[in-house]
């Protein structure tokens, strides 16, 4: 089965029986702003995105692009989307605790800057998550990100190009 076929399907489910073949990109939807990048990447390979969240949001009308509404409550959205996701699949998210719980379950992880998250540096990044909470805690410095710019989105548009021919060699060499 290809991702084309999911126009006879409702909203583009799809059941596990027939996915087996089929790469699916989740977005850790709350606060992604690179939700529209994911889309042009993914309509581009006609890979079914699911765009999962805690309240609704306005999506552009496509069988590849689902919205998925959880139950408001602490890691909803998460849990759902490590209950969901597969080995080969892709997920985008700056949740680190997320990412490491995605990788578990041998999904490719890729942040919104375009950093993937690997085997290697979940630890560190977990554990540089922690130690900057705890700075953040005691007042020692300020809980401020810098501004998502345009280099940004143009190096997650490469990294997840990149990431989905990767995972698309992975599932045709199988």
């Amino acid at each position: 089965m290809d991702a084309r076929d999911l126009d006879r399907y409702q909203r583009g489910g799809v059941s596990e029986a027939q996915r087996d073949d089929l790469l699916i990109v989740y977005v850790d939807g709350d606060a992604c702003p690179v939700k529209d990048e994911v889309y042009r990447v993914a309509g581009r390979h006609n890979l079914l995105t699911r765009v999962v969240c805690n309240s609704w949001l306005r999506l552009p009308q496509s069988p590849l692009i689902v919205l998925e509404v959880v139950a408001e409550g602490l890691d909803a959205a998460d849990n759902w989307i490590v209950e969901n996701i597969g080995a080969g699949d892709i997920a985008i998210t700056a949740d680190i605790p997320l990412a490491a719980r995605c990788l578990e379950k041998g999904a490719t992880v890729m942040g919104p800057t375009g950093k993937p998250f690997s085997e290697q540096n979940i630890g560190t990044a977990l554990a540089t998550r922690d130690l900057m909470a705890d700075l953040r805690d005691r007042g020692e410095i300020r809980g401020t990100n810098p501004s998502f710019t345009k280099q940004d989105r143009i190096r997650f548009l490469d990294a997840l190009e990149n990431a989905v021919q990767s995972a698309r060699r992975a599932v045709s060499s199988r």
